[in-house]
C-alpha cells in the first residue's frame, strides 16, 4: 500500500510532525517575543505567539519530498512544489520577525507561483493548466494570508478543503500523489488545532498561511492533472474554497472601490465583523466550517456533471456566498450605527 507503509502511518507521521513542530515554534516565538499585539486592526484581545505555522511547512516539505520519491512520474511537479513551498514560507518566516514590504511579498509569491506554472508544463500540461496554477498560488497564498484572523478558521478551512480533494480524488479512482499530499495538509491542519482554537495559544503567523495557500494551488494543479478525459471539472475545485474566495474578493473590491490601501490589515472582512458584533470566535469558524463541508458535499455530488452544469453549480454556489457576504456585512454595519446611536 503506497507510499511505503500505508495511511495508518502516513497520518500518524504527519500529525506527530505538526502537533510537535507547533509546541516546538511556540516556545521558540515565546523565547523571541514573536508576538502579535492587539489592535485596531486586530481581531484578538491579548499578545499571542506567531509562527506556528512552520510546523505545517515541515509536514508539507516532508510529504512532497517523500511523494517525489513514490511518484517518479510526477516527480519534477512534487519537488519544484516542494521549492516554491519553501520559498513562500521563508519570506513569510523573515516577515514574521521582522515586517516586509508588502510589494516584495507578492515578487516572491509571483516567483514561487511562477515555477509551479513551469513544473506543470514541464510536466506535461498545456498553457492553460499552467496558468491556472499560477493565478491559483498567487490567489491563495494571499487569500490565505488575508483570511487569517480569528481563532481556527485558516487551518480548518484548510483542512476541509484538502480532506474534500483527497474524496474527490479517491472516489474518481484516480488515487495517486493528490490524495497523499491533501491528507497530509489536512492532518497537519488538525494537529496544529488545539494550539489555535477554540482559544490560540499560537498562531499561523505568515509562514504559515502562505505555505497553507500555496499547498492548496498544488492540490488543485494536482486535481487538475488527474482529470484525465475531464478537464471541464476545473470550477469544481473552486467550491471547497470558496468561503474564503467570496469574503476576501468581495471585502478587498470594496476596499478598492472607497480607494482605501487593501494591503493593509484591517478588520473588514465579514468574519472579523461578525466575530467582533458578536465577541467571540468558535461560532463564526463553525459557520464557515459548515458551509465548506457543505460545500464539499456540493462538489463530489456534482462531479459526473456535464462541464456546463458544473458552471452553473458553481457559479450559484459562489453567489450564494455573496449574498451570505452581504447579509453579514449589512449587520455589522446596523450594529455599528446603533452603538454609534447609543452614544
Amino acid at each position: 500500500m503506497d507510499p511505503f507503509t500505508g495511511p495508518g502511518a502516513w497520518l500518524v507521521l504527519h500529525l506527530a510532525i505538526a502537533m510537535l513542530g507547533t509546541w516546538a515554534a511556540r516556545r521558540y516565538a515565546l523565547h523571541r517575543r514573536l508576538l502579535d499585539e492587539p489592535g485596531e486592526r486586530r481581531s484578538h484581545a491579548v499578545a499571542t505567539p506567531r509562527g506556528g505555522g512552520i510546523a505545517i511547512v515541515a509536514s508539507l516539505l516532508t510529504a512532497l519530498a517523500l511523494l517525489a520519491l513514490g511518484y517518479p512520474g510526477q516527480r519534477i511537479l512534487l519537488l519544484v512544489a516542494g521549492g516554491g513551498t519553501l520559498l513562500v514560507a521563508a519570506i513569510g518566516w523573515i516577515d514574521d520577525h521582522r515586517p516586509l514590504s508588502p510589494w516584495l511579498r507578492l515578487i516572491v509569491h509571483a516567483v514561487a507561483a511562477a515555477m509551479l506554472a513551469a513544473a506543470v508544463l514541464q510536466s506535461g500540461g498545456d498553457a492553460l493548466m499552467a496558468a491556472t496554477g499560477f493565478a491559483a498560488a498567487l490567489v491563495l497564498v494571499n487569500v490565505w494570508n488575508f483570511m487569517d484572523g480569528i481563532d481556527g478558521l485558516a487551518a480548518s478551512q484548510a483542512a476541509i478543503a484538502a480532506l474534500g480533494y483527497a474524496l474527490l480524488a479517491h472516489l474518481d479512482g484516480a488515487g495517486g500523489a493528490v490524495v497523499w499530499l491533501a491528507s497530509s495538509l489536512a492532518v497537519a491542519c488538525l494537529g496544529f488545532l488545539p494550539f489555535n482554537f477554540p482559544r490560540a495559544r499560537i498562531f499561523l503567523g505568515d509562514v504559515g498561511s502562505g505555505a497553507i495557500g500555496y499547498g492548496l494551488a498544488c492540490l488543485c494543479v494536482l486535481a487538475m492533472a488527474g482529470g484525465g478525459d475531464e478537464p471541464g471539472r476545473w470550477p469544481l475545485l473552486v467550491l471547497p474554497l470558496s468561503a474564503f474566495l467570496v469574503d476576501a474578493t468581495l471585502t478587498l473590491g470594496s476596499r478598492m472601490l472607497r480607494g482605501e490601501p487593501w494591503w493593509r490589515a484591517h478588520v473588514q472582512h465579514a468574519y472579523q465583523r461578525w466575530s467582533r458584533r458578536i465577541g467571540r470566535h468558535p461560532p463564526v469558524t463553525y459557520a464557515y466550517a459548515t458551509w465548506s463541508a457543505c460545500s464539499v458535499l456540493a462538489m463530489l455530488a456534482a462531479r459526473r456533471l456535464d462541464t456546463a452544469f458544473i458552471i452553473v453549480v458553481a457559479v450559484a454556489w459562489c453567489l450564494a456566498g455573496g449574498w451570505i457576504w452581504m447579509t453579514l456585512q449589512d449587520g455589522a454595519r446596523r450594529t455599528s450605527l446603533k452603538e454609534e446611536e447609543q452614544r
